[in-house]
């Protein structure tokens, strides 16, 4: 049995033709942490714009929500906008 899987592992199409998934790999988890980092960021500028506005509703939502950066950026570009063009 375990010798019908090694030689399927090691037999087909892109075996000893010089192609490798690993730079998919790398390439996928480098976007992740940038991914991840950015959306840390968003969250983290989010919260603190909604302290300091005082709006415990959307700082108790945006710290309860998570939506890979969809709400923070709703809150910070239509709401924080629309309130500074009112000042």
């Amino acid at each position: 049995m375990m010798n019908n899987f090694t030689n399927f592992m090691s037999s087909g199409p892109f075996v000893g033709a010089g192609f490798s998934l690993f730079p998919l790999f790398a390439l996928g988890s480098i976007l992740f942490m940038i991914l991840f980092v950015a959306i840390i960021v968003l969250k983290g500028y989010a919260l603190w714009t909604a302290a300091q506005r005082n709006e415990k509703g959307w700082f108790i939502a945006l710290l309860i929500i998570n939506s890979i950066g969809i709400l923070e950026l709703v809150y910070l570009y239509f709401i924080v906008e629309k309130g500074n063009n009112k000042k």
